[in-house]
């Protein structure tokens, strides 16, 4: 049997034990299963109460029962809902006598949503807007997930898609027309403006994004130093609780620890590392050792030092602001201060009083501002629709550089672009990236 053919169920909300539960079920069977367990069919779309019952007659629970039929539905499918308690007793039991339906069975991760885009309720932008949706962590995240679910990039997609179809068909037509100078030339003239403004509009949404796809992963913010200076310290008031052990002893934080935080909106990954010093203890290298590695992929550096020279930190791809710590030891009255080096600013805090620490916040705020640009309104979100924009831009400079060479060229090159939009929109030459996709989705969406 087609996989298609096969009615899938799952848990599609939260972990029980919860004060309600959804189990969805999707498929040519959802309407049996639905008579089978609620005893009769609900009206399409309304909620209904029913008992719920065993195929034994043994009741499972009184619950909330929805019918959307096909097309009509999430996924394009037969789709029925089973609104009930949360317990795990209450699940167990319904799923349970849900897979005693014939050609039943659990879903796979993704495979809901799948089914959608599959039957034409998604396309490949908006499946992948979901998937960010559901993982946003901050405000900003789902600001920017939001956009691409309700169509940001796939609308503009489709329309662009539609001018090269429709330029296509006027270099085509010219083609047809070769034999007619001045039929052919009044043809393509039009369409290679018209290429020419979409190379354009292309070309301004590939400047624009920027780093608008680190907004998905978060910003990367590294506490390095030597030891016995703070980190951890400054770790515990940045993250407001207990992340890492605080010691008056050197080498205490032998790993990294990491902690995600959420700063004005921004997803922030701060990392917490060993003190950099040398050492003959093999456990504290390999900590100074994974302290540097991570330090050097990190997007931002805080080095911190108790003492105003300080051991220089090493200088790599990142930015690195140098932060005095402890200035409460040597200087009772302070406020953070800034260097003169506007790319290498340097602050004075007390983390343990926390002196200084809103300065340093701002700054950090400030600095994800103009790292991740124009960030939740930028069309692209995702490396692969990068990629293939980037390969649309690329078909249609060649057409556009191809024209005094013939129409065939021009036509070829357009039919490139039209493709690559395609696969933006999973509607072509897609199955081998389809199950990456899908399967990063949890069970049930």
């Amino acid at each position: 049997m087609h996989r298609s053919d096969q009615t899938i169920f799952a848990l599609s909300s939260g972990r029980p034990p919860s004060a309600i539960a959804i189990i969805r079920v999707s498929g040519p069977q959802a309407g049996t299963a639905l008579r089978a367990l609620a005893g009769a069919m609900p009206s399409p779309r309304m909620a209904t109460r029913a008992l719920l019952r065993e195929p034994a007659g043994d009741p499972i629970d009184d619950a909330v029962v929805l019918w959307f039929p096909s097309p009509a539905s999430a996924t394009g499918e037969d789709v029925a809902e089973f609104h009930v308690h949360g317990s795990r007793a209450v699940l167990a039991t319904l799923l349970a006598a849900l897979s005693k339906i014939e050609n039943c069975r659990g879903a796979e991760p993704g495979e809901f949503t799948r089914r959608a885009f599959e039957n034409g309720k998604l396309d490949l932008t908006e499946a992948e807007g979901l998937d960010d949706l559901i993982h946003a962590d901050t405000d900003r995240q789902r600001r920017q997930a939001l956009r691409q679910l309700t169509g940001l990039l796939g609308d503009k997609a489709r329309a662009w898609r539609q001018q090269i179809i429709d330029a296509a068909a006027l270099i085509e037509a010219g083609i047809d027309f070769s034999d007619e100078g001045d039929v052919s030339g009044e043809l393509v003239a039009p369409a290679l403006i018209r290429v020419r403004a979409l190379l354009g509009e292309i070309e301004a949404a590939l400047a624009a994004g920027g780093r608008s796809e680190r907004l998905r992963d978060g910003l990367v913010v590294a506490i390095a130093g030597p030891p016995n200076v703070g980190k951890s310290t400054l770790m515990n008031h940045l993250a407001r609780r207990e992340v890492a052990i605080v010691s008056p002893h050197a080498g205490t934080t032998r790993d990294v620890i990491e902690v995600q935080l959420d700063l004005d909106g921004y997803p922030v990954t701060l990392i917490d590392t060993a003190g950099i010093r040398e050492t003959v203890d093999p456990v504290e290298q390999e900590g100074v050792r994974r302290a540097r590695a991570r330090a050097a992929e990190a997007d931002l550096v805080l080095w911190l030092t108790d003492t105003e020279s300080g051991h220089r930190p090493e200088q790599g791809a990142a930015p690195v602001w140098r932060v005095r710590s402890k200035v409460d030891l040597a200087e009772p009255n302070f406020g953070a201060t800034n260097s003169n080096d506007p790319a290498s600013p340097a602050f004075r805090i007390s983390a343990r009083r926390g002196d200084g620490i809103a300065e340093l916040i701002a700054a950090i705020v400030g600095f994800a501002q103009d790292y991740f640009g124009a960030g939740e309104t930028a069309l692209i979100t995702r490396e692969r629709q990068r990629s293939l924009l980037r390969d649309t831009a690329d078909s249609l400079k060649r057409g556009l550089d191809a024209a005094a060479l013939g129409e065939e060229l021009v036509a070829e090159e357009l039919r490139r672009a039209a493709l690559s939009l395609g696969r933006l929109l999973g509607r072509v030459d897609v199955e081998d990236i389809l199950d990456v996709i899908f399967r990063e989705f949890c069970i049930g969406k």
